[in-house]
C-alpha cells in the first residue's frame, strides 16, 4: 500500500465528558466521520449530532466545539494535509481544558 501525501485521517476518542472547546480552523475543510459512540459538532452555533456511520463537513474558517454525549465516542477527523499540530495553540489548550471538566467559556 502506497503512503498519501495530500490527506490526514485521525481517530479521535472521548468518554462521555470528553470534547473539544470552541475555535475556529482557518487552515483546512475538515470532514467528521462517527465512528462509535453518540456526540455532537456545534458549528456556528447550530448543533448537529455524530453517531456511527454518520458525516459532518465543516468549513474552514467557522467556529466549532466538539461534545461527546457517551462513554465510547469516537469519530475520524480527515481533512488536506497541514503543517505539524503546535502543542501550544489555544485549541489544543481548550482541549485540555474540557478534558478537565471545566466549562467553555465560549472564547476563541
Amino acid at each position: 500500500m502506497e503512503e498519501g501525501e495530500d490527506l490526514n485521517a485521525n481517530l479521535v476518542r472521548f468518554s462521555s465528558t470528553g470534547g473539544i472547546g470552541k475555535h475556529t480552523n482557518e487552515e483546512v475543510d475538515v470532514i467528521l466521520v462517527g465512528v462509535s459512540g453518540l456526540g455532537s459538532v456545534v458549528i456556528d452555533g447550530e448543533k448537529h449530532g455524530l453517531a456511527a456511520g454518520e458525516l459532518v463537513f465543516v468549513p474552514k474558517g467557522v467556529s466549532r466545539e466538539i461534545q461527546s454525549a457517551s462513554e465510547d465516542f469516537a469519530y475520524l477527523s480527515i481533512h488536506r494535509r497541514r503543517g505539524p499540530i503546535r502543542l501550544g495553540d489555544k485549541a489544543h489548550r481548550r482541549v485540555r481544558e474540557v478534558r478537565a471538566g471545566e466549562s467553555d467559556g465560549g472564547g476563541e
